[in-house]
């Protein structure tokens, strides 16, 4: 029986975190992606708690860029994780892809927040 997209993206994303653990020193840069927009989130996954999250729902964000699914609204989004996490002091970070593939908007994300002075 065939999986669904998202049943697949599951199974991949569950593969993942078996390996990829964010730390408090170095904590777990998640990605989410709909249709319509993308959301960054910091997690310490050893107290379980979201250090920062930046989304392309925001009203700040919207006003800068009106739609959130593109590519350079991904470059965009990356640029403020990155700001607001050096900002925090957090430098280095491991990547969670969410089982989506490394391209697109998740590697224009990636590449901006390495860009902006992350570390991965």
């Amino acid at each position: 029986m065939a999986l669904s997209r998202l049943e697949g993206r599951l199974r991949r994303h569950r593969r993942i975190r078996k390996r990829v653990v964010g730390m408090p020193g170095k904590p777990r840069l998640c990605v989410f992606r709909s249709h319509k927009h993308l959301v960054a989130q910091l997690v310490n996954d050893f107290e379980q708690k979201t250090l920062l999250s930046c989304s392309t729902h925001t009203k700040a964000f919207r006003k800068q860029q009106p739609r959130g699914g593109t590519v350079s609204a991904a470059e965009q989004l990356g640029r403020l994780v990155a700001s607001e996490a050096i900002k925090r002091g957090i430098q280095q970070v491991v990547f969670d892809r969410g089982g989506y593939r490394y391209h697109g908007r998740i590697k224009a994300l990636a590449e901006a927040a390495r860009q902006g002075g992350l570390q991965f």
